[in-house]
């Protein structure tokens, strides 16, 4: 099954399941599937297939998942997947997984091996691709931009955006709180359309006078207050599958990642090879926000998000 969150959650509700379903997902009740007999091992394995990140964002949406007994893996040695750093060095793609578990609950099946030999030639090849491409690229000018190739083409799928997170904890008595902050206003504007996000986001920093004085926002703008969740749900609407959230800042897009809202690939500006001619104390106004007259400082962070990003589209012009 491949969709956005929402749809596989109301997908997997409705789909066909054995008695004997188990999940593949660690944690502290998860039981090992090594330890098992024959009939202990599960009869129906489902196997959540992304990132770490997306893996754990697809197990708190899906309901369902949450009901499964849980099995896990002890991985004997490190994983192969040379491609991507893995959270340790024992976590395993979802193909050595999905080999490692059906290996364990049909030890006398032959052929799983096999799989991973085409895995390795598959990660070799891509390996070799990447440096063959690498040693194409010596021949770029030192100092190029490095500008997406998506502001070049279709600038219509470039959703640029700013959020504001929670104030840092700086009450030594709560230090041991090792949450993510979580965003507390986000807004955001589609390149192609000039369609506008807002979305403020109920959190403690919102009755901080000192820190809302220096964001200087409206009443307005932080009516109506939602939950993170109901946050998250209204983003997911905006966005659309093929677009790119374009952040002046890695820690921008980080606060989607975190919360489970990073629903489209992202593009961080900062890392583009192009000093910007525009500054953030710059008053121009961008003609795509010309409809917003505020002057707090999420606003002008985006304006000057797009500034940038209509800098870039005129670079790649040139």
């Amino acid at each position: 099954m491949v969709a956005y969150n929402h749809e596989l959650a109301e997908r997997f509700a409705t789909m066909p399941l054995s008695d004997g379903v188990g999940l593949l997902y660690p944690g502290d009740n998860a039981k090992l599937l090594s330890d098992l007999s024959p009939e202990e091992r599960p009869k129906q394995l489902v196997v959540i297939d992304g990132t770490w990140h997306h893996a754990k964002s697809l197990f708190r949406d899906i309901p369902r998942l949450q009901t499964l007994p849980r099995y896990r893996l002890a991985p004997s040695q490190p994983g192969r997947y040379r491609i991507r750093r893995e959270p340790n060095e024992h976590a395993l793609s979802t193909l050595e997984a999905t080999v490692a578990a059906l290996s364990a609950i049909e030890p006398t099946t032959p052929g799983f091996d096999r799989l991973l030999d085409v895995f390795d030639r598959m990660i070799a090849d891509q390996i070799g691709h990447a440096k063959s491409n690498w040693r194409l690229n010596e021949t770029r000018r030192r100092g190029s931009a490095n500008v997406p190739r998506v502001l070049t083409e279709d600038v219509s799928k470039i959703v640029v955006a700013y959020g504001e997170q929670e104030r840092g904890n700086t009450d030594n008595a709560t230090a041991t709180d090792s949450h993510s902050p979580a965003p507390l206003f986000w807004n955001a504007v589609r390149m192609g359309t000039g369609e506008f996000f807002r979305c403020a986001i109920q959190s403690e920093s919102l009755t901080d006078e000192s820190f809302m004085r220096r964001l200087r926002l409206t009443t307005e703008e932080l009516e109506p207050l939602v939950t993170v969740d109901e946050f998250r749900e209204r983003w997911r609407t905006f966005v659309r599958p093929d677009d790119r959230v374009a952040t002046f800042h890695r820690s921008t897009s980080k606060l989607l990642e975190d919360i489970g809202a990073d629903f489209s690939p992202s593009i961080v500006l900062k890392s583009i090879n192009l000093n910007p001619q525009t500054k953030e104390s710059d008053p121009r106004t961008p003609a795509i926000l010309s409809d917003q007259t505020s002057n707090s400082r999420p606003l002008r962070r985006l304006a000057w998000a797009v500034r940038f990003v209509e800098e870039l589209v005129q670079h790649s012009a040139n």
